[in-house]
């Protein structure tokens, strides 16, 4: 196995100003895994519950997942549940129920632990460390995090940030994890603990890639019909990181290429609830995409 993300599986509860699901598959690895799928296969370690879907279970291998480390612990699978308002990006938390995932310990299997390109999806920075530790000879690693571990947890994060080459951010956690205003400046920062790489996320806005050799800039795909905004990060790093590991190749222009491919696998998964329009794609529509996306931006 050359791909590997580490993350939460949950089922979801959202509401939107146009419809509502409750109980829909959900999780930072979940969509990262639909996403990646497309373009390589991909080992899952997470952890559920005994109330999870056997069907969802069977959906994810069925993408060319490989669920091997994937734990099933007595009790509830995490669950989320959140409420969006028309602009798409307000977004209110409803309820967190950690579940099984509050006491996870995680354990990446022998046969995932060699995987060279390796993605620490949103989870505790001490979670995500102890989860790298066991994997042994990764390639190239990205980390997500979130305001809540800014927060709450820096120390563990900072000196998590020293182990991995890259970090995907979005506007608010850059600003906060740095004390800058300025993304460009904040993008800096970052790259002085320990990163090689910055993706900053800016939701309908774009993203950047900085690095001391790049500076990259892309705008989002042009969606028409936004349905659920849910995942659209975590499904960005799967295609970010999915083409990457099939490409084996992380040199400036593979990393501009995949920053389009992150791009348009997420706008796919804002056109559907959950994982639906992710895991309905193929990999001829997201080429169809690319290209599209790639005459959009060049001139």
């Amino acid at each position: 196995m050359s791909l590997l993300v580490i993350g939460t599986l949950a089922l979801d509860k959202v509401e939107t100003p146009y419809a509502a699901r409750d109980e829909a598959l959900g999780g930072s690895a979940t969509f990262f895994a639909y996403a990646a799928a497309n373009f390589h296969q991909v080992g899952l370690v997470g952890v559920i519950g005994t109330d999870f879907p056997a069907s969802e279970m069977a959906r994810l291998e069925a993408a060319g997942v490989n669920t091997g480390g994937v734990e099933s612990v007595e009790g509830k699978t995490f669950r989320w549940g959140g409420r969006y308002e028309a602009d798409w990006n307000t977004r209110h938390t409803l309820f967190t129920d950690l579940g099984v995932f509050e006491h996870w310990d995680p354990k990446v299997p022998s046969g995932l632990a060699d995987s060279r390109f390796v993605f620490l999806a949103n989870a505790a920075p001490a979670v995500q460390a102890k989860a790298l530790d066991q994997c042994t000879s990764p390639e190239f690693v990205m980390v997500d995090t979130m305001n809540l571990w800014i927060e709450i947890a820096k120390d563990d994060l900072l000196a998590l940030l020293k182990r991995v080459d890259g970090i995907v951010l979005n506007d608010e956690e850059a600003r906060m994890l740095t004390g800058e205003n300025n993304l460009i400046r904040a993008a800096k920062k970052v790259l002085e603990l320990g990163p090689k790489y910055v993706v900053l996320k800016k939701g309908e806005h774009g993203a950047f890639l900085v690095s001391e050799e790049v500076h990259f800039s892309l705008p989002a795909y042009p969606v028409e019909n936004v349905v659920d905004p849910t995942g659209a990060g975590d499904s960005f790093a799967g295609g970010f990181m999915g083409y990457l590991a099939s490409a084996r190749n992380t040199d400036a222009a593979t990393l501009k290429r995949a920053m389009l491919y992150g791009t348009v696998t997420a706008s796919f998964c804002v056109e559907g609830f959950s994982v639906e329009e992710l895991a309905a794609r193929h990999r001829g529509q997201v080429e169809a995409r690319f290209n599209e996306l790639s005459m959009i931006t060049t001139f």
